[in-house]
């Protein structure tokens, strides 16, 4: 950008500005069931729960979406495209208020902090993003104690959470007070593999009689809907808070939105601010996922079809096998015959028919993962690349 005056592009607040800066590139957003036409030889990619937008098509994505309606700007999160968005989540999660944040760590960690108050103990899975994979920030930020349960296992069920709790009477002597339940669905660490609703159901209904406030990990939960039927306002309906990712599958680079009671949402601005996590503007982001949004769940539905399609006609090759997981979403076990060689069909694949998939392990297995890069092409046009380079 050495050679654009910076002044004189500040001062272009309109996004209509932005495509000139860098040249127009087909994007992942024309894949949707619009008016949208899909890019020339888009590539298929069996891998990440969408297609993530280089800087050029995040541009290109963000003029198409000022396009349809004039994008205008947030101040601090107040206003323009955030508010848009968080009014569309509340209506989509039923929930009171929502509040965009920059990440989906921040929005778990602050909902679980608020919901647990003066507690200190916080249940929820042994395999769990909140768990694993957030610097325990729980313990060291917010001084919570986290209580894995079912180790190695997708989710606890309601009696393993009725036991954990009520042996604590017996097991310790200081009382620190049970703080709040958090559940992640889809599970990353589990493959994708989802939380049965039944069980959901019960945790939900045990934690409410007994006064104890419960937490969705949901950031993945289009696509736990997408493959159980099941609604994402039903889903949150379980739970007193829920974050939702916007960059996982809704185009946007980073940030999440978190939906509550408005009580536990309106102590969330101040956290935001003193945790450094209050910026000034939230507009791009928030803009894209909110185009992005228009649609998903008819074309989440068309993503799973494409798949029934595929696992049948992949199913019907010789040496090729393609199974969902038991209890699972969009994540695909992949095997073939030992007289294949996986790592040519790879190849040939993403050469001569731009598909995709992750390299084979030693015993000729892989995992695929299926997202809206499918419907750049027909099922079949995917079955007959397989067929071709198996052979």
């Amino acid at each position: 950008m050495s050679s654009i005056n910076r002044r004189s592009f500040l001062k272009a607040t309109s996004v209509t500005a932005l495509p000139a800066i860098v040249p127009i590139l087909p994007a992942f957003g024309t894949i949707t069931t619009g008016k949208q036409a899909a890019p020339a030889n888009p590539a298929i990619k069996f891998f990440g729960d969408a297609d993530m937008l280089e800087p050029g098509d995040y541009i290109t994505e963000l003029q198409k979406a000022h396009s349809a309606s004039a994008i205008t700007k947030d101040r601090y999160g107040s206003g323009g495209a955030v508010e848009a968005l968080e009014k569309k989540f509340v209506q989509i999660t039923g929930k009171e208020r929502a509040i965009f944040m920059p990440t989906g760590t921040m929005a778990n960690e602050f909902a679980i902090a608020v919901l647990s108050g003066e507690n200190t103990k916080v249940f929820l899975q042994d395999m769990s993003h909140v768990y694993r994979d957030e610097g325990d920030a729980a313990q060291s930020v917010f001084q919570k104690r986290l209580m894995p349960l079912a180790k190695g296992e997708t989710f606890f069920t309601v009696q393993q959470l009725q036991n954990a709790i009520e042996s604590l009477s017996s097991e310790e002597v200081f009382k620190s007070g049970i703080g709040a339940v958090s559940i992640e669905n889809p599970v990353r660490r589990s493959n994708g593999r989802i939380v049965p609703l039944e069980e959901i159901q019960k945790i939900s209904s045990y934690c409410k009689s007994n006064h104890i406030k419960l937490h969705l990990d949901g950031a993945r939960i289009y696509i736990a809907s997408a493959w159980s039927g099941i609604s994402v306002k039903e889903y949150a309906s379980y739970f007193d808070t829920v974050y939702i990712s916007l960059y996982k599958y809704l185009g946007a680079s980073a940030g999440a939105i978190l939906c509550g009671d408005r009580s536990v949402i309106d102590k969330m601005p101040h956290l935001m601010k003193v945790h450094g996590g209050s910026m000034f503007g939230n507009w791009t982001n928030a803009a894209l996922a909110l185009y992005r949004l228009e649609n998903i769940e008819n074309r989440f539905k068309e993503v799973v079809r494409r798949t029934n399609e595929l696992v049948t006609g992949l199913n019907k090759l010789s040496g090729c096998k393609l199974e969902a997981l038991t209890g699972g979403t969009n994540i695909y076990n992949l095997q073939l015959a030992s007289e294949i060689d996986g790592k040519k069909l790879q190849e040939r694949l993403n050469k001569e028919y731009n598909i995709r998939i992750p390299a084979l392990n030693e015993k000729n297995t892989s995992y695929l993962t299926m997202n809206e890069t499918m419907l750049y092409q027909s099922a079949d046009h995917v079955i007959n690349a397989f067929s071709k380079g198996i052979k």
